[in-house]
């Protein structure tokens, strides 16, 4: 009996030790933490789910009724918080972090040991991309990150270059004007470039051309990685395009050869633009002498006019004093004899 008494005395004071030393956690600053009860997460209060967050704004109408995750209780940084055994704490970094584009988490070694991803052009050239991506975890969705998806960054990573090899592969640059304005000053015409001086119509050109708007468009498409995956791609950075290394030459003569030719443009334009500069300023300096010779006959106009008014004797008396002074002028002077 004392055998007895004794083993229930210890299993109640171990009982009692694991829950108050084991029952006992903190969360660090950079930390977010859930509180899942016989495997199921501690939901809020309303038992809101995700679409009723704004995270899920960025999502497509049909894909609305996939992406529905209940709102959890996050436990925010600080300590000493309890919990009972049957209660699990699963805590998550939100720090955010920077990783090659390229890098394969399952496989490290894929894309040359995660330096450089592949991808096909439009003219079916594989090219090689480098840059960054920034992400972090979502707060605002740790159900998807910690129970929806097994390995939420692998996957993530691999909708991000899924993303990017179809943009790749689509791509096509914005049409632009053949020709720039003709410019109004002789110096603006000298310095004036043709739009689209690179190389068009090669989709690697066309990619390097258009580098922002690529990653302007990386960007916009992972605004709903936040919904789908609770993963928040911070920034997408793509830095580097680079042909193959058998077509490298060919394209570099190609560019070569265009950008002598886009010169050669240029400086014709610029020539064409300062012949129309001289023209104008010469149509200015003829109209200015043609009215300055208008002038005087419309200033002689209205001194006869005045004259004509004061009287028909002034008039006539103003003619025979002209008369007069070109008389004295004159060196000659033949007068009609009347008949």
């Amino acid at each position: 009996m004392q055998t007895l008494i004794g083993i229930f005395i210890g299993l109640a004071a171990w009982f009692v030790l694991r829950i108050l030393l084991m029952g006992v956690y903190t969360v660090d600053q950079n930390e977010r933490a859930v509180k899942s009860s016989f495997g199921r997460a501690v939901r809020v209060p309303s038992d809101k789910t995700t679409l009723d967050d704004p995270i899920s704004e960025a999502l497509r109408p049909e894909e609305k009724s996939r992406y529905v995750y209940p709102q959890v209780r996050v436990i925010q940084p600080g300590g000493p918080y309890f919990k009972m055994p049957w209660e699990r704490i699963h805590k998550v970094s939100i720090a955010t972090m920077t990783v090659n584009m390229a890098l394969d988490l399952e496989n490290p070694a894929a894309n040359e040991n995660g330096t450089q991803l592949e991808a096909v052009t439009k003219d079916q050239l594989n090219t090689g991309l480098t840059g960054q991506i920034r992400y972090r975890v979502s707060e605002a969705n740790l159900y998807a990150f910690i129970f929806g998806i097994k390995k939420p960054f692998v996957h993530v990573l691999a909708y991000f270059v899924s993303v990017l090899r179809q943009r790749i592969a689509s791509f096509e640059a914005k049409d632009e004007p053949l020709a720039p304005p003709i410019t109004q000053a002789s110096g603006a015409a000298a310095a004036a470039v043709l739009p689209g001086s690179e190389m068009t119509g090669i989709s690697i050109n066309d990619l390097r051309k258009n580098l922002r708007d690529l990653n302007e468009y990386m960007d916009n498409e992972c605004r709903s990685a936040p919904a789908r995956y609770g993963v928040i791609l911070d920034a997408s950075l793509i830095t580097g395009i680079d042909p193959p290394a058998e077509v490298e030459s060919a394209l570099a003569a190609i560019n070569t050869a265009h950008n002598q030719v886009s010169s050669d443009i240029s400086l014709a334009q610029a020539a064409a633009d300062q012949r129309v500069v001289q023209s104008r300023r010469a149509v200015e300096i003829e109209t200015l002498r043609a009215q300055a010779e208008v002038e005087p006959v419309k200033s002689l106009a209205v001194e006869l006019s005045t004259l004509h008014r004061a009287g028909p004797d002034i008039l006539g008396a103003y003619l025979r004093n002209v008369r007069l002074a070109l008389f004295d002028k004159a060196q000659q002077i033949y007068l009609e004899a009347g008949k």
